[in-house]
């Protein structure tokens, strides 16, 4: 099993829980790689939850797209990518029904960013189940340039974009479903310590 405890921090890093069944007339599932784990559980706890369900999965080059295809769920989604994702997620937003039940689950990147989609389109946060599985690389986004990295795992790390070398904070921003970085440098222009791997 793919999970992993985070550790205690500030109130605006996320908190995870466990993908729990609830009554609904249909449930959206967004995952990528080992969120297909969690899908798969509870699927388990509950085989009718399928008959309504969407499920909108992004490999990353695992092998669970054929699992969640025998769950033979309603509809059924595999992308390469959350980006290539995107367009179908908003269709159906902006196409649900009340009632609708969602569920992300994966990296803390994905669930970050299809939870704000899911917010945009008017559904609070508190609304939205969450269960990390796999990989526990940060989206981080850098304060002085605005860009983005992906799949951060060391701190300090450079940013793909300015190429400043960045403190991995836990601030946390729902809008931008990113952590924030900041110039570790600052003080000391070239006194970068080395990085070592987030959580080890």
């Amino acid at each position: 099993m793919s999970t992993f405890q985070f550790p205690e921090s500030i109130k605006s890093r996320p908190v995870y829980g466990t993908l729990k069944p609830r009554p609904g007339k249909a449930h959206l599932f967004v995952a990528d790689a080992e969120g297909a784990e969690a899908i798969l559980d509870l699927a388990a706890q509950n085989t009718d939850l399928m008959a309504k369900a969407h499920i909108i999965f992004i490999p990353k080059g695992t092998d669970f797209a054929d699992q969640l295809r025998v769950l033979e769920p309603a509809q059924f989604y595999e992308g390469p990518s959350y980006a290539a994702a995107v367009p179908r997620l908003r269709h159906v937003l902006e196409n649900a029904h009340q009632g609708l039940q969602i569920y992300l689950t994966g990296t803390e990147g994905l669930m970050g960013q299809a939870e704000s989609e899911a917010m945009a389109a008017g559904i609070p946060h508190t609304s939205i189940q969450t269960e990390h599985r796999g990989s526990v690389a940060r989206r981080m986004q850098c304060v002085h340039c605005k860009g983005i990295t992906e799949d951060v795992m060391y701190d300090p790390f450079q940013c793909a974009h300015c190429g400043l070398h960045l403190f991995v904070r836990d601030h946390y921003s729902r809008r931008l479903a990113a952590y924030q970085g900041v110039c570790i440098d600052a003080e000391d222009p070239g006194n970068v310590p080395d990085p070592v791997e987030l959580y080890s």
